[in-house]
């Protein structure tokens, strides 16, 4: 790797930013769930990827972990599976300390209630039942998530049908904030849906490090086969000659992802007539998955070699974004009388 010159962005003029809160190593789940939309979109559009890791305190404040080890595996995880600096502006958050700024100042015109309605609040809160939320960090999730948006005028943010509320908010807040100072200063975000595969854990349930039961991108062949032959498939094949159901069984959903349509046709087939064992077929996936996840694996291992070049790609491109952020707050400090 060497160092970078500025992206060339020949496609189109809308800008996309969108970022990963740095709370541990990156799995199946955040590959195929965002990052490998992201490497389409480098190719068609001027984009920014962040890395979240204010973001991630959110909800860790109480257990802060080794965010530099951290950040440090998602640039290795990013660059591996195909984000180039070439083509795309790769950034840290904390260090753009404009994010922050326009935070507070967004702060103090959003209604409370606006960010008490949005739905992933409520709904986080009960899932993360054992931690304490009552925080403001948390509740304004996403005021922060509309800062980090609109400080780089983006036009574009990629989210699935979760995330629209949280990009509604965003729009309201601009149109908000353009309404009372009068100028047309900040830009409303329009949300990019992407279609995502289904990901379970290996557990069935939704890939999570908080459940245990992530294939990490970073895992190793060995790794990764230990962990998907003792997997849990259809409950009802207690026997190999018992017929089984391809869409009950996490490891089919897998299949969809890496197997190819013949060999998946006949996976499902083999399965529902007993024509072949779990062990059969998972052996078949993980050689499709192997076939998918060598070469990154491979490309991983040497960029890890050079640390030091990757953090300088991303200085690099946290020096692009903050001349950006820099220009949005002095006309955003103009706009509210603060600059003086």
């Amino acid at each position: 790797m060497t160092k970078t010159n500025a992206p060339t962005h020949q496609r189109t003029d809308a800008r996309i930013l969108s970022g990963m809160r740095s709370t541990g190593r990156l799995h199946l789940g955040n590959y195929h769930g965002a990052l490998a939309n992201w490497i389409k979109l480098q190719n068609e559009y001027e984009c920014l990827f962040f890395v979240a890791d204010w973001h991630s305190l959110t909800t860790h404040y109480a257990d802060p972990v080794d965010v530099e080890n951290i950040v440090q595996n998602v640039l290795f995880d990013w660059l591996a599976c195909g984000l180039d600096p070439k083509k795309a502006t790769l950034f840290v958050q904390s260090w753009i300390l404009e994010h922050a700024e326009l935070h507070l100042l967004l702060s103090m015109l959003t209604p409370l209630s606006w960010l008490e309605r949005v739905p992933s609040y409520k709904d986080m809160k009960v899932q993360l039942s054992e931690k304490d939320l009552s925080t403001y960090g948390f509740l304004g999730y996403p005021l922060l998530q509309t800062a980090d948006i609109v400080i780089y005028g983006a036009n574009k943010v990629p989210v699935g049908e979760d995330q629209v509320a949280h990009i509604e908010l965003s729009r309201e807040i601009v149109r908000r904030f353009n309404y009372i100072y009068k100028k047309d200063v900040l830009i409303e975000p329009q949300p990019l849906l992407t279609s995502t595969p289904k990901v379970p854990g290996l557990d069935g349930r939704k890939m999570s490090k908080s459940y245990n039961n992530c294939i990490y991108i970073s895992d190793t062949k060995e790794e990764v086969h230990k962990k998907i032959m003792p997997a849990m498939t259809d409950p009802a094949r207690k026997r190999r000659t018992d017929a089984g159901n391809p869409d009950l069984c996490l490891i089919f959903d897998y299949h969809k992802i890496y197997t190819p349509q013949e060999e998946r046709k006949q996976i499902c087939e083999g399965c529902k007539t007993a024509g072949i064992g779990c062990v059969d077929c998972k052996k078949t996936l993980l050689k499709f998955m192997d076939l998918f996840w060598d070469p990154i694996r491979e490309k991983r291992l040497e960029i890890a070699k050079h640390p030091r070049k990757v953090w300088d790609i991303v200085k690099e491109g946290t020096s692009r974004a903050r001349k950006v952020a820099s220009a949005t707050m002095e006309k955003v400090r103009e706009t509210m009388k603060v600059k003086y």
